[in-house]
């Protein structure tokens, strides 16, 4: 079997393409579905990409990911920077967890420079615009072989 990659995404992302582009490029998210699937191929994975604007709703996305998920990409949007629930929830998540920023948030305002996230995420990848979940799924690729 195939090993899946859930493909999450916060609030906001759903926008993409059309929300400050100068900020997070004209790409939509459905761009980025498919050119992750396109590159999971080449890897020999498969991708499941997922947005929502509801907290509660990622967090079961990351507990429907234990036992069926071989590794988790995550951009958790403005969550990054507030939830402490969702990092609780990915610390109940054996596989690699790879966060994504479109932007590098370490370049904008101050509030966006903490991530809770980044305290389970076995890497960060931010400032490499949607390219960096494309960068994501070679890492996480990387690591499942390890």
């Amino acid at each position: 079997m195939t090993p899946l990659i859930r493909i999450l995404n916060g609030p906001n992302l759903n926008l993409l393409g059309q929300r400050q582009p100068e900020i997070y490029g004209r790409d939509t998210l459905a761009d980025v579905a498919r050119d992750c699937q396109a590159l999971a191929a080449t890897l020999g994975l498969t991708t499941r990409l997922d947005q929502t604007n509801h907290e509660g709703q990622l967090i079961d996305w990351i507990h429907e990911s234990r036992g069926t998920a071989a590794g988790i990409v995550i951009n958790p949007g403005a969550w990054t920077h507030t939830s402490i629930a969702i990092l609780d929830a990915l610390n109940t998540f054996d596989g690699p967890v790879i966060e994504v920023h479109i932007s590098n948030i370490h370049r904008r305002e101050a509030f966006r420079h903490h991530s809770y996230v980044s305290a389970r995420a076995d890497a960060v990848i931010a400032g490499c615009g949607v390219e960096g979940y494309r960068l994501a799924l070679r890492r996480l690729a990387t690591l499942l072989t390890a």
